[in-house]
């Protein structure tokens, strides 16, 4: 706010640089501690870098708006942005359904080791 009481507006280019910076420096923080297995943080990266790639040079939805027949080209990034999201949740769903399967098939193993400790102790108990 300047001293007259006129509020001075930030750029939006400068915004969505400085969101783009903050998402990958958080994403970053994130790999160092160990929270995000870094195959998960080029995910992340790839959408901060497009963030700010899109927020320093904003023509770039135009000039690939254009060709599509896109007559609002904001619209365009939406789209993609849904298309990437449904993208991830594929993804994830076929990593959950593996980690479930993985973990089924532990489970048979313990099982059965299980039961077969059990007749070998059992084994032992009659001999005695």
């Amino acid at each position: 706010m300047k001293a007259d009481g006129e509020f001075v507006l930030i750029s939006y280019k400068w915004t969505s640089a400085v969101l783009g910076l903050m998402v990958a420096g958080g994403i970053l923080m994130l790999v160092r501690r160990d929270y995000l297995h870094t195959r998960y943080a080029v995910w992340w990266l790839c959408v901060a870098v497009a963030v700010l790639i899109l927020g320093i040079f904003p023509g770039i939805v135009d000039i690939f708006g254009s060709p599509f027949g896109v007559h609002y080209p904001p619209i365009l990034v939406v789209i993609m942005c849904l298309g990437l999201i449904l993208i991830k949740m594929l993804t994830m769903d076929l990593e959950r359904s593996r980690q479930e399967r993985e973990l089924r098939r532990l489970a048979q193993r313990l099982a059965l080791l299980e039961s077969i400790k059990g007749q070998a102790s059992d084994g032992v108990k009659e001999k005695s």
